[in-house]
């Protein structure tokens, strides 16, 4: 499995535009095992995002999407930027199935 953890930064007062716009274009992406978008309960502007995909090309795949690639458009004028983003190896959990080969 391949993750993401990001943290981005809404224009001021636009953090839920840029939510809805996530959680609208979360639904069914090829190999997207988990995609949760959560606020900051000490930044009003910050959004995390924790993602779960079956490997990287899964994801790399999906960033060409046109649902995916509108979705960035539409919310790319309430985005004032990204903090940082890790990659990680999930290995399972709630909700994911174990994964013994890693």
């Amino acid at each position: 499995m391949y993750g993401l953890i990001g943290k981005m930064r809404a224009a001021r007062g636009q953090r839920d535009a840029v939510m809805d716009v996530l959680r609208a274009s979360t639904g069914a992406l090829p190999g997207c095992l988990s995609y949760i978008v959560a606020t900051d309960p000490a930044d009003a502007d910050a959004i995390w995002v924790t993602e779960v995909w079956t490997d990287r090309a899964s994801h790399k795949a999906s960033l060409q999407l046109p649902e995916v690639q509108a979705a960035i458009a539409k919310a790319r004028p309430f985005i004032a930027g990204f903090e940082f983003q890790v990659e990680t190896n999930p290995v399972g959990g709630f909700g994911l199935a174990d994964d013994k080969t890693g």
